[in-house]
Order: C-alpha cells, then structure tokens, then sequence
C-alpha cells in the first residue's frame, strides 16, 4: 500500500465526515463534537444520559460504517 493511497483514503475520510457532520446537524442528530462538548460543560454521564437512541445509532453505526465505505473502495483499489 502506499502512502498516496493512505493520504488519498484520509482525504476522502476527512471530507466525508465534514458532509455526514453537517447532515446529522441538519436532521437533528448528535455528532460527536457534540458529544464531547456536552461531556466538557456537563459530565460523562448526563452527557451520555441526554443523548437519544438515534443519536447513540448514528454515533457508533452509521457514522463509522459510512466513514469506512467511503475509505474502502481507495484503499481496495490496485495501484
């Protein structure tokens, strides 16, 4: 693997969270700059606490599971 197709992959990585960030804004759901900021002013646990399902569904499924096929098909690619 080389370090073009690592870079490219990041690219790809980067610019697609930045999309999936502003849509979860968009529809309503945490991100987890929001979460870590709700952490920060108000704790672990009433941070975890105020999240809803489909925020925790986003933050641990669709979020990574988007990311990573959005990386997969650069770093699949034969160079």
């Amino acid at each position: 693997m080389t370090i073009l197709k690592v870079y490219l992959a990041g690219v790809v990585v980067l610019a697609g969270a930045i999309v999936l960030n502003i849509l979860a804004g968009w529809v309503g759901l945490a991100t987890w700059y929001d979460f870590l900021g709700s952490m920060m002013q108000l704790g672990v646990l009433e941070a975890i606490q105020a999240l809803h399902v489909w925020d925790w569904l986003f933050l641990l499924a669709i979020y990574p599971v988007c990311l990573g096929a959005l990386a997969y098909p650069v770093l699949r690619r034969q160079t």
